[in-house]
Order: C-alpha cells, then sequence, then structure tokens
C-alpha cells in the first residue's frame, strides 16, 4: 500500500511568495489534479505519474479538461479542484443565496457573539430609486434601536443570571445571549462577511444560478467571484452564463400559481397552519427503519426483511434499534440506515431561526419570501424589559417602508424586513440528520429559536417514528435518555489534545 498527500489548499499570499520567488509557474493551478484524476479509469500509469505528467503539460491537461467534462459530460472531474473565498460586505439577504448549495462549506459571521456596527449594504436598485433615503433611515433606526436593545438586553441577562455570572468564563456566554435578541430588530441589509470552500463544478453551478438572478448585489458577487478564478481555471469552469432554466422558471411558476389560487374563493386564513406542522411522512416507519437493519446483517431481500420485522413484537423491533444505537457517542452518526424514512414540515420562521435551519444542507429545503402578513418572532427578553413597544413601533414604520418599496421594487424591498420577521418554509428531513439535529439544536446552549423550533420537529417525529428515534435528543440531555434506555450512562471519551 501505498498513500500519498496530492496537495492542499494554501492561502494565496503564501503562494504569490512562492510564485515571486520561483517565478511564473504555469502547473500553479488545480487543473492539473482535475486532468491527472481523470485519467486514471483508462492509464495504467500510477497515478502520481499522472498527476506529474500534468504538471509538465499544463495547456494539454486543460485540453483534456475541456473535452473530458464539456464533450463526455464527466463533470465530476472539475470536483477535484477546490477554491477558498473570503466574502466580506455582502447583505444577510444575499447570503441567504450564497448557503443554498447543499455542497460547499461556510463558516459565517455570527450575529450572536459578535456586537454589531451601523454597516449595511444598500442595494443599487435603491440607489438608482427614489426610495435611498428612506431606506437608509429606516435601517439606520433599526441599528439605533440595536444597540439601546443591547445595552437594555445585557443588564436584564446578567441580573437574571447573577449566579452563574460571578464566574468570568460565562461572562461572554451572558453578553452572547443579549446579542442575539437584540439582532431581531437589525435589517437583512446588514453586511456580513463569510469563508467559503467550493469545488469547481459547485462553483460553476453557482455563477449560473447568480448571472441568472433577480438581485444586482447576487449578480455581482457570482462576477467577482468568477474574476478571481477564471484565470486560475479556466478549463473546468465553462458554463457560466445565465440560462432560461434558472431565470424563466420560478417566474413562470409564480404566474400559473398566481392564476390558480385566484381560482380558489375559499377562505386562505383557515389553510394557515400552526408554526410547525408535520405534513408528510414515511408511512410504517419504523417497520422501514428495522427492516433495513436486517436488511444490511442478513442476505435477504428487504420485501423478506419487511415482512419478517413487521412480525416482530414491539421488544424485539425496539431490540433492533437499541442495538443500532448502542455505542453512539455524541459526535457520532446515526447508522445511514435512518435515511430511508423521513418527514416533511410545513413551517413558519424568523430570519434568525433560518439562518440556523438553512446550515442542515443534507435536508430537503425550500422557502418562499420573507412575508409581513406572518407577523414577527419577538425574544420575550424584550417583553420582559418592557422594549416590545418599541421594537414594534419600529418593525411597523419598516413594513410601512417594505410596502412603499414592494410597490415598485418588490424583489428589493426584503432588504429592509428585520430578523424577526418570518417565511414560510417546507422541510424534509430523514431520520439520520433529524438525529444530528436533534443533538445540535435542542441542546440547552442552542439559541432559543431554533431550539424551540427543533423541538417541535422531533416531539411530532416521534409521534410517527418512536423506535426510529428512540435516542433523539439534545447534547445536554443524551446521557440521560441513554441511561432511560439502556439502563447505563453512555461510554464517553475523552480526547487527548495534543500539546
Amino acid at each position: 500500500m501505498e498513500i500519498i498527500l496530492a496537495g492542499y489548499n494554501i492561502d494565496t499570499d503564501v503562494l504569490h511568495e512562492m510564485m515571486v520567488k520561483a517565478g511564473d509557474r504555469q502547473d500553479a493551478t488545480p487543473e492539473t489534479l482535475s486532468a491527472a484524476y481523470a485519467r486514471i479509469s483508462r492509464s495504467p500509469e500510477p497515478v502520481n505519474e499522472l498527476r506529474r505528467a500534468a504538471r509538465e503539460e499544463v495547456e494539454k491537461s486543460r485540453k483534456s479538461n475541456r473535452n473530458i467534462i464539456f464533450g463526455m459530460g464527466h463533470h465530476s472531474v472539475a470536483e477535484h479542484a477546490v477554491f477558498n473565498f473570503d466574502i466580506m460586505g455582502v447583505s444577510r439577504l444575499a447570503i441567504e443565496e450564497i448557503e443554498k448549495f447543499r455542497l460547499n462549506s461556510y463558516t459565517e459571521k455570527s450575529q450572536r457573539y459578535i456586537t454589531l456596527g451601523d454597516d449595511f449594504v444598500i442595494p443599487k436598485e435603491i440607489l438608482d430609486s427614489p426610495f435611498r433615503d428612506i431606506f437608509v433611515d429606516t435601517v439606520k433606526s433599526q441599528n439605533r434601536l440595536y444597540h439601546k436593545l443591547y445595552e437594555t438586553l445585557k443588564t436584564h441577562v446578567f441580573e437574571k443570571h447573577s449566579d452563574i455570572a460571578q464566574e468570568k468564563k460565562n461572562r461572554s456566554i451572558l453578553d452572547g445571549w443579549a446579542k442575539e435578541d437584540a439582532r431581531y430588530v437589525t435589517s437583512l441589509a446588514t453586511e456580513g462577511q463569510l469563508g467559503a470552500t467550493l469545488n469547481a463544478r459547485n462553483l460553476e453551478l453557482l455563477f449560473r444560478r447568480f448571472a441568472s438572478h433577480e438581485l444586482s448585489e447576487v449578480r455581482e458577487i457570482g462576477e467577482k467571484m468568477f474574476r478571481k478564478v477564471e484565470k486560475v481555471a479556466p478549463s473546468i469552469i465553462l458554463f457560466t452564463e445565465a440560462n432560461d432554466h434558472d431565470q424563466k422558471t420560478y417566474p413562470a411558476l409564480r404566474n400559473l400559481a398566481v392564476e390558480r389560487m385566484e381560482r380558489d374563493h375559499s377562505d386562505s386564513q383557515k389553510f394557515l397552519p400552526d408554526d410547525v406542522t408535520m405534513v408528510n411522512h414515511t408511512a410504517d416507519a419504523d417497520n422501514i427503519s428495522v427492516a433495513t437493519l436486517l436488511h444490511t446483517s442478513t442476505h435477504q431481500p428487504f420485501a423478506q426483511c419487511l415482512d419478517r420485522t413487521r412480525k416482530m413484537s414491539f421488544g424485539q423491533k425496539r431490540e433492533m434499534v437499541k442495538a443500532a444505537c448502542q455505542h453512539m457517542e455524541l459526535y457520532d452518526s446515526a447508522l445511514r440506515e435512518f435515511e430511508y424514512v423521513d418527514a416533511t414540515f410545513d413551517l413558519i420562521v424568523s430570519a434568525s431561526c433560518f439562518a440556523q435551519l438553512k446550515r442542515h444542507r443534507m435536508v430537503t429545503l425550500t422557502c418562499q419570501g420573507y412575508d409581513p402578513e406572518l407577523h414577527v418572532t419577538i425574544p420575550e427578553s424584550i417583553t420582559a424589559t418592557g422594549m416590545e413597544k418599541d421594537f414594534l413601533e419600529l418593525i411597523t414604520k419598516t413594513e410601512d417602508v417594505y410596502k412603499i418599496i414592494h410597490r415598485q421594487l418588490p424583489a428589493i424591498a426584503p432588504y429592509i424586513l428585520t430578523n424577526a420577521h418570518r417565511k414560510r418554509v417546507l422541510l424534509k428531513v430523514n431520520a439520520r440528520e433529524l438525529y444530528h439535529m436533534s443533538r445540535l439544536r435542542q441542546d440547552a446552549t442552542a439559541q432559543w429559536d431554533i431550539r424551540q423550533l427543533t423541538g417541535r420537529i422531533v416531539a411530532q417525529a416521534k409521534d410517527v417514528m418512536p423506535l426510529t428515534l428512540l435516542i433523539a435528543g439534545g447534547k445536554d440531555e443524551y446521557p440521560q435518555i441513554y441511561e432511560d434506555v439502556y439502563g447505563h450512562s453512555p461510554k464517553v471519551m475523552e480526547a487527548e489534545l495534543p500539546t
């Protein structure tokens, strides 16, 4: 056996320093890795030799990439090239678009841990419109109230939790609680930043989607990212232009939807769901889960495994699930077999909550636009400190400005809405991912909005698949949940950090 570290991403400043010392090198491109790995399937040469040959003949490698990707349609070779981007000075609304791509990686500036300044994006569409002054005035009013709320809430939080505030290490946590509630009044125009890691195939998809986007800010983000890589990897990023599929599909669906819904004269209010409503789930979910465990563990067809499962007693099925989960630690994923059952939820979530929900990229998540008719989420701390009146007065002002802008610029109006404003989301999540969400988002350290949402999702899912979700729960609850099921505490592995 031989394993070679073929490469890894390094800071571009380091690359620049190396190239200054070594002179301009044509092989300083991830394209050679794509070209070399593409040849593995048809060449008997060792892969490290294929990489060497690709580095020595960069133009030939680029030609090979174009032929394989464009001519043969094998886009997967582009996945071997990986890029990192620092993305700064973009709005929270635009960040939602960036983070829609589920196979990329992101780390975002948190409004929970960092005190916000007064930086915000003024969309080009607003700059070129009569709405610039009222837009800027409203966002500045939101920011002023944010700072007022933060100071008030900080005092409230420290007084309410004076016992734990005695320890210095807890003060930053308490300070964060004040910030995370104060930010509910800040706009979706608020500037943020993130680090993003994308392979070339997904980067190309981002370029196409962004080129077709209705927001100029999103189009500009795509253009600037493209300019950074077009000369570095011209052979593996090919299809970047706006296209009819991305530009016209959803507008056509919206037009049809308006037409169809207008024909329905029934009272739409009676169809308003609760904030969390399960609308679909895998039928016979627990039997499916147990049958998949049998299928993996035997040589029998699935139909026979399912038939046998249905003949088992409840206790026998429970033993199968217990065996599947017995050695799980807090950091372990549930078995892949749990992906065969899922549940779909119709949700109404705040922008603050959605910012965390969207990070679960292995779920299926589609959403509507932000809708002031769904009202706002108000943190309990704002009510407790007597600040709700100020909060709601500013929400009313915000929504008045939203309506003014929406008449002429409907796609741009959401920039002015706040983190408290809400939208409808349709979430489909399999049981394996639900375990992950539960561990992370039901934990006592999780932000209260996403914690409450996840708790309700898990509770409804447990109603239809109690065995499958036998030990679902937050990290803080896990030891007790485990002990209740197994009669003893879980084994806790203590990692020894290198000195």
